[in-house]
């Protein structure tokens, strides 16, 4: 039963090979993985590191003293005090309850620091770790996007999943914080393959504007189900069976996804594109691309400053228990899934430029609201408007770059996609880096009101993605029916396509 069981999957395997649905499937297990590795360590590392540099508690002094020693516990809210009146008494040890913040419940008095705790001080250490991988990524995709024109999609996205499983193997079993530093930076090159590789894979099978909108909307939700399930499953497996085993079934799960792109993919063939793709120097000069970028990089850079420093401020302000600083973050990914798969086809009909709009407004106010939460329910609301308001900004503005690529430049979208990804990364790495220094220098509430302002005088800059103009000589060959592209036809007055339905055939069979 199970062997006829397998040859009937190998059997689809070969009739799906490389198709657009299993190509996206790929895609998808890539970037859910890919972020699951990302914010898993979320709420893991701010109180593992706490954790190792934290100093032992001082044995109690039994010695003939007038003075008092404190011993402050991260888990334990309370101050032990001993001491003794004459050398002949025994030692007294009396237990109080602080609090640093708003009156905690009993529940949650074991997670509550003291104000005196060094905890403060983990804001810039662990920012600096979490940017390391967005850093590194952020330079490794300019040679990717140009690497994948000449190689083609398939070599990279393979070469990113093991990267990607060395470095989940690797966050296992480190045990210290350079260990872990070069993890982090080892998941940067692979994120960069397996990102770029996959949504340039994505654009160059979905050539129909409307269908690449709503294939790169899936994808995302990828990315979306990766930063849903990553903080609450880090948290609760870190809390009750340790920091091994969450990266251990992360392995578990690359490794399914690496087989599968070995079969399907077969990335031991170079195929490069048909096409010389316009230079990367050239896209970043384009100004409509680069607005682009940096509405996906001033959207994100809200919930990346939040990632390292919104932990802390729980821990200090709400005395959050460890498997509350995950699930905290719960309402922004299951709003960012909803919106990803929302507005990934409502884009391209509502206008891509007017989605943007909207969203970076309600990503600054709802930032900018985080701080007013007084426990972890008051996160509630707030996030979710962060991860949904996010939600409409990529799955606008990445369709937009291969529409912009279409219109102005060659489709060749390797180079393309590396830019929205330097986007997507410098928001990751400015975030963390720069968030956690300001979070300790001016506090969370003021870097959280920063952050919001910037993304609302951003979001007008949006209103030039309305119309951009095109390239004539690009117009006339996508216009042309001859042209073996099966692509919508574009029009300077329209940013958005007419459909023709002589072209609207099913591509599956041709790209077979």
């Amino acid at each position: 039963m199970v062997l006829e069981w397998l040859y009937g999957f190998r059997q689809w395997l070969r009739e799906e090979h490389r198709s657009r649905r299993l190509i996206l499937f790929i895609v998808f297990v890539a970037l859910l993985l890919d972020n699951m590795l990302m914010t898993v360590v979320v709420p893991i590392i701010p109180n593992y590191l706490y954790q190792l540099d934290k100093p032992e508690a001082a044995p109690q002094n039994r010695s003939v003293s007038a003075s008092f020693h404190s011993i402050v516990s991260l888990y334990d809210n309370s101050v032990k005090t001993s001491g003794t009146a004459a050398a002949s008494s025994p030692v007294t040890t009396v237990s109080t309850v602080t609090s640093p913040g708003p009156t905690a419940s009993p529940g949650n008095s074991s997670d509550c620091p003291s104000s005196t705790s060094g905890l403060v001080n983990e804001n810039v250490k662990v920012g600096m770790l979490f940017a390391s991988k967005a850093t590194v990524q952020l330079l490794t995709n300019p040679f990717i996007g140009p690497l994948t024109n000449r190689i083609g999609y398939q070599i990279p996205i393979f070469a990113g999943f093991c990267i990607m499983f060395l470095s989940t193997i690797m966050f296992a079993f480190s045990s210290s914080y350079a260990l872990l530093f070069v993890a982090r930076s080892l998941q940067g090159v692979g994120s960069s393959c397996s990102s770029v590789a996959g949504m340039g894979m994505l654009a160059s099978v979905y050539t129909d504007d409307e269908e690449r909108g709503h294939a790169i909307g899936i994808a995302l939700g990828g990315l979306a189900m990766g930063v849903l399930v990553g903080p609450p499953f880090g948290s609760v497996l870190y809390e009750f069976v340790g920091k091994t085993a969450p990266f251990l079934i992360l392995a578990f799960l690359a490794l399914f996804d690496g087989a599968l792109q070995l079969f399907v993919l077969q990335p031991t063939k170079v195929e490069p594109e048909s096409q010389k793709g316009t230079p990367l120097f050239t896209l970043m000069k384009d100004p409509y691309i680069i607005i682009a970028a940096g509405a996906i990089c001033f959207g994100n850079m809200g919930i990346a400053m939040m990632e390292p420093t919104l932990p802390i401020w729980m821990m200090e302000t709400m005395c959050a228990r460890k498997w509350q600083l995950g699930v905290a973050f719960l309402p922004a990914s299951i709003s960012y899934l909803i919106g990803t798969n929302i507005f990934g086809t409502l884009a391209h009909r509502m206008g891509r430029w007017l989605c943007a709009l909207i969203g970076m407004v309600l990503v600054g106010f709802s930032v900018i609201c985080v701080p007013f939460a007084k426990d972890i329910y008051g996160l509630i609301i707030p996030n979710f408007g962060v991860g949904f308001a996010i939600g409409m900004v990529d799955s606008s503005m990445m369709p937009i770059m291969g529409y912009l690529v279409d219109l102005r430049h060659v489709s060749v979208y390797g180079s393309v996609y590396a830019i929205a990804d330097v986007a997507f990364c410098m928001g990751f790495a400015l975030g963390p880096s720069i968030g956690g220094s300001v979070a300790e220098s001016i506090g969370f509430p003021w870097l959280m009101t920063i952050i919001g302002l910037i993304d609302v005088l951003f979001a007008p800059l949006c209103i030039f993605l309305r119309n951009p103009p095109g390239n004539e000589e690009k117009i006339a060959i996508l216009m042309d029916s001859n042209c073996s592209m099966k692509t919508r036809t574009y029009s300077t007055q329209d940013p958005y396509q007419s459909h023709d339905p002589d072209l609207d055939e099913d591509y599956d069979e041709d790209y077979d």
